[in-house]
């Protein structure tokens, strides 16, 4: 499936929840879509737990 069907699929489902459910609805449908997101990302292995954090070890100039 070609990013742009699932762009959207992703705006026609918080089209249908902003509509139906209000702004509270389509909080939820975003922040859940980011979480499934994320963890799709973790499952193909695009993502590392440690691209999140870093030692402030790292940030030395």
């Amino acid at each position: 499936m070609s990013m742009a069907v699932v762009g959207l699929i992703a705006g026609m489902a918080l089209g249908f929840a902003g509509y139906f459910g209000g702004f509270g609805a389509f909080l939820l449908v975003a922040a859940l879509g980011a979480v499934g997101f994320v963890a799709g990302r973790f499952l193909e292995g695009d993502l590392e737990p440690g691209d999140f954090f870093r030692s402030h070890g790292d940030r030395r100039g």
